[in-house]
């Protein structure tokens, strides 16, 4: 026959149940906007990577091509053979969702996101 303490020993109270939930939500409370933070950081490390190396392609275009500073350049066309392309054969893009717009030899870099200055951290070259 069982005694009433064994029957007690088997399983968890709904206490400690509410204890383990209760840290498990606390822990999740201060990762995810650590993680979040990470993510927006890591998008604004790789448009600006982008944005040097667009700046670079048209560096070499314009030395190739014989364009001077003001030039208009066709963009995205007469930047393909200059700059490494995606596995979809197309540009780099933004990966915050922002588009990149280039007209002229000489732009300034930082100018270039359409995100820009208005998101945390900015996608703006140092």
């Amino acid at each position: 026959m069982k005694t009433n303490r064994a029957i007690r020993l088997r399983g968890f109270t709904l206490v400690e149940i509410m204890i383990v939930i209760a840290i498990i939500a606390l822990l999740a409370a201060i990762a995810i906007p650590n993680l979040l933070r990470a993510v927006a950081k890591s998008q604004s490390a790789a448009c600006i990577n982008n944005l040097r190396q667009l700046d670079t392609a048209i560096q070499q275009f314009s030395v190739v091509a014989g364009k001077h500073v003001g030039d208009i350049v066709n963009f995205p066309d007469d930047l393909t053979p200059y700059i490494r392309l995606t596995k979809d054969g197309v540009l780099p893009v933004c990966p915050g969702g922002g588009t990149y717009s280039l007209n002229s030899v000489g732009a300034v870099p930082s100018a270039l996101c359409s995100l820009g200055s208005t998101v945390t951290p900015a996608h703006l070259q140092q």
